[in-house]
């Protein structure tokens, strides 16, 4: 289980940390988008500041997790951003639904694996 836990740990890092750094240092140019997820970019860029939030928390998140430092705090902190990934590729463009699942499932599985860590903040007082 801590082999699975560590693989699936780096693996999300290095997603995080590549798309935080794409984005940060414009490695790559962006592609064309149509449609709704078109419409639902514009609205996230109008913001200003939402898309560089987003990408400095996951580049955060990263570090934590390839540090194996904070990783249950990280977990935690990523797993709405890890939704909205979900839910804009499920809804808007498909065609990344594959990372999407498995950024979900790692999620998961990490929260599964440091379930202990959260039991004093379920508790019932």
């Amino acid at each position: 289980m801590k082999t699975v836990v560590l693989i699936t740990r780096l693996l999300m890092a290095l997603l995080y940390l590549f798309s935080a750094s794409v984005m940060f240092f414009k490695l790559v140019p962006q592609p064309e988008l149509t449609g709704n997820i078109k419409l639902f970019m514009e609205g996230v860029a109008a913001s200003g500041y939402l898309m560089i939030a987003v990408k400095a928390v996951e580049l955060l998140c990263s570090v934590a997790f390839i540090s194996g430092r904070f990783v249950p705090l990280a977990t935690v902190v990523i797993f709405p951003i890890n939704v909205n990934i979900l839910l804009v590729h499920l809804f808007l463009a498909p065609d990344g639904l594959a990372v999407a699942i498995f950024l979900i499932l790692g999620n998961l599985l990490l929260a599964y694996y440091h379930r202990e860590k959260y039991k004093p903040l379920l508790a019932i007082k």
